[in-house]
């Protein structure tokens, strides 16, 4: 058991569902999917709520389930100190949210680690600095779960729920995870305006979740790219689906990816989404 770097609580790692981590979604009998199926029969349900701590539980994946509890056991030298979430990440945000964000996976030393999305490592540093800098957060860092961080008008989900190993889930795994996101996207469509994606694999776990949804897609599918935009018509109106290069040091260190390409990109979310 080790002290949360928030609340000082002891936990022991992974959490275990339902003992008081911040923001913690599930309860201790929330139930668990163990196979594909299960997922595909747990995510039909009509509450967000419940969706999220349905998904914080998820053991459908064998190979992720090792991975992410490995992780959380073993621990990154500079964390040692402190407990790591080691469970699936949850959507995370507004739940009546114009502006829907998603990424890949969590990082296995971020999100695995802090139970929020996006959160504890350089890329969430450079999309909440952003979200912020666009009125869509409430503080500019983003360091772990309970530090009072917020999202204003938007949300965020990864296409796939677990850290995976070298960053990169098998096509299996993917296809186990989608119907947690197109649930999630189907119950958050109602409000949404914009769907901002990061890189490519989100762009086209987008593009299937949004046709799970009901949304028309064009033939050919619209490909990925940095500003691209493609307007999708929807049950409840128009959604527009918005690529932006992923904030991965493989981006920003070489400069594919600067603060001011990713400001534009929410500055323009943040005015369709008005």
């Amino acid at each position: 058991m080790l002290p949360h770097p928030v609340t000082g609580e002891l936990f022991a790692s992974p959490v275990p569902p339902g003992t008081g981590w911040p923001d913690d979604p599930a309860r201790p009998d929330t139930p668990i999917a163990r196979t594909a199926a299960d997922v595909v029969e747990m995510a039909d349900v009509a509450d967000l709520a419940e969706l999220d701590a349905r998904v914080s539980v998820c053991s459908a994946c064998p190979r992720l389930v090792t991975w992410r509890e490995d992780v959380a056991e073993t621990k990154r030298a500079s964390f040692a100190g402190e407990p790591y979430w080691g469970r699936p990440i949850a959507g995370w945000g507004d739940a009546d949210a114009r502006i829907l964000i998603i990424g890949l996976a969590p990082a296995a030393n971020g999100g695995n680690r802090t139970g929020r999305i996006f959160t504890g490592d350089s890329s969430g540093d450079w999309l909440f600095a952003a979200l912020h800098r666009a009125g869509l957060a409430r503080q500019e860092t983003s360091l772990h779960a309970g530090d009072g961080q917020g999202l204003i008008g938007a949300r965020m989900a990864a296409a796939v729920r677990c850290a995976p190993p070298q960053n990169k889930p098998t096509p299996v795994e993917r296809d186990t995870c989608a119907p947690w996101i197109a649930r999630e996207v189907q119950l958050v469509a109602p409000t949404l305006k914009v769907v901002v994606t990061l890189g490519a694999f989100g762009w086209g776990a987008a593009l299937s979740s949004l046709r799970d949804a009901g949304f028309t897609i064009p033939k050919p599918q619209p490909k990925f790219g940095h500003r691209a935009e493609v307007v999708l018509d929807g049950p409840a109106g128009p959604v527009t689906l918005l690529g932006s290069y992923h904030p991965s040091q493989q981006n920003t260190f070489t400069g594919k990816l600067t603060h001011a390409m990713l400001d534009d990109v929410f500055a323009r979310a943040r005015e369709l989404a008005a």
